[in-house]
């Protein structure tokens, strides 16, 4: 067994603490309502130059998270791979976060006219983001009994809400309030706001970084890692070619994360470009979503445990269906506040148990955890890429995002198909090995 099991699980639980305020505050609230303020012209024209091309504000931060992602969904195969074999999971997720929090604290600098350093800051700290997920989702199985899946996989997302809502609440008083802090104005608030969680991102960390283990197999680093990389990428690929749960699930999950995760990173833009909200009633938006998600996350772990995952996954995505309809007819503030709790309620939910039950499917004698996990986060990042993507080509075409979150539902839709296919063994509840760890 783990020496001091249960301080290990909480130091990785913690890692959802440190690094969650970079997707509330950077992806969700401050960063795009920020943008959109300092890339609008005087006259109100949301038209920028972006290294001498003409585009849409909105379209072009929609292509820069696509952008970003794709990036990390090309090199997470290899990366998850390497780390496997070389035993080195906890460098590889250090150096991803150093990225990504450093990336956050370079996003102080950027105030407008410096447009690419802006976006350049932003998508390296999407790839930090991205990338050092992998190497934590990774040890999941490997610090965890099966049956304590969904419930430690639940604690971590709800102490990353936690935490960054206590952030946000502080950034959000500086904004309204500079001057309770002494700061001149609510755009400097903004980008102390962003140094202020490369910061928090990295410090917090260290919690994790001191109590996971290091190489829990005792493999040792070789001249072949490269190879052994590639090779343990192309067996892991053929063995979920193979296997009959999980060749369905993740197509399920391709498509109804989809939807989801582009939902989460665009939701400010919506309401900023077309309900016209100000900065802090879209931030107060944000937050009725993360709280209301610290309880959704935690409900729909017992709905899977009475029902099972499949009905669980199942509710939440004909929920989101109904989101993506509601948000075209959405045109009021309380209204907006009605689709946020909603949102809020299986947000949580839904990326806690797809995350437990895929850790379900990887099959019980397997060492290369990062190597099965990089393809549920290429998958998950594969889905950010083309929903993002989507979401602004269709607002591009159109000239309005309620076409583009109507249809995210056909996405929802697709996975909900797959999903009806998907056949979810019985969890067991017999004690798993867990692996020693000295």
């Amino acid at each position: 067994m783990i020496v001091n099991k249960k301080k290990v699980q909480t130091g990785w639980a913690m890692y959802d603490w440190a690094n969650s305020v970079y997707s509330l505050v950077i992806t969700s609230t401050i960063f795009p309502v920020y943008f959109n303020s300092v890339t609008r012209s005087s006259d109100g024209s949301d038209i920028v130059r972006f290294f001498g091309y003409e585009i849409v504000n909105t379209v072009l931060y929609s292509y820069s998270i696509s952008a970003s992602f794709l990036l990390i969904a090309l090199i997470s195969p290899l990366l998850s791979g390497i780390a496997d074999s070389s035993g080195k999971k906890l460098d590889f997720m250090k150096f991803f976060c150093y990225l990504g929090s450093f990336a956050c604290i370079g996003l102080y600098f950027f105030d407008g006219p410096n447009l690419e350093w802006g976006v350049l800051c932003s998508v390296l700290a999407s790839v930090g983001y991205a990338g050092s997920i992998v190497f934590y989702n990774a040890y999941l199985p490997e610090i965890s009994e099966e049956s304590e899946y969904d419930l430690l996989s639940a604690r971590g997302f709800a102490l990353g809400y936690i935490g960054s809502v206590i952030l946000l609440v502080l950034n959000l008083l500086m904004i309204q309030k500079p001057e309770w802090f002494l700061i001149p104005d609510d755009g400097i608030a903004a980008r102390i706001s962003f140094l202020i969680v490369g910061l928090w991102w990295a410090g917090f960390a260290q919690f994790s970084f001191r109590v996971l283990p290091e190489n829990p197999y005792g493999k040792k680093i070789t001249s072949q890692i490269l190879y052994k990389g590639y090779s343990e990428i192309r067996l892991v690929w053929r063995e979920v070619k193979s296997m009959n749960v999980m060749n369905k699930f993740l197509p399920a999950f391709f498509f109804y994360s989809m939807g989801v995760q582009t939902v989460m990173y665009l939701a400010a833009s919506f309401g900023d470009k077309e309900l016209g909200l100000p900065g802090d009633q879209l931030i107060l938006t944000i937050l009725i979503i993360q709280i209301v998600a610290i309880g959704g996350s935690y409900f729909f772990a017992f709905i899977s445990k009475k029902y099972g995952n499949k009905q669980s996954l199942m509710v939440m995505v004909l929920i989101w269906t109904g989101i993506c309809g509601g948000a075209y007819y959405v045109y009021s503030l309380y209204e907006f506040y009605a689709l946020a709790f909603v949102v809020g309620l299986v947000m949580g939910g839904i990326q806690s148990i797809s995350r437990s039950t895929f850790s379900k499917l990887i099959p019980e004698n397997t060492t290369d955890h990062a190597s099965y996990f990089s393809f549920y986060d290429v998958t998950e990042k594969m889905a950010i890429v083309l929903g993002t993507l989507s979401y602004g080509a269709i607002e591009q075409i159109t000239g309005s995002m309620r076409n583009s979150a109507l249809s995210l539902g056909i996405f929802f839709l697709v996975g909900l198909g797959f999903l009806t296919l998907v056949s979810i063994p019985k969890q067991d509840l017999s004690p798993k090995k867990v692996l020693d760890h000295d």
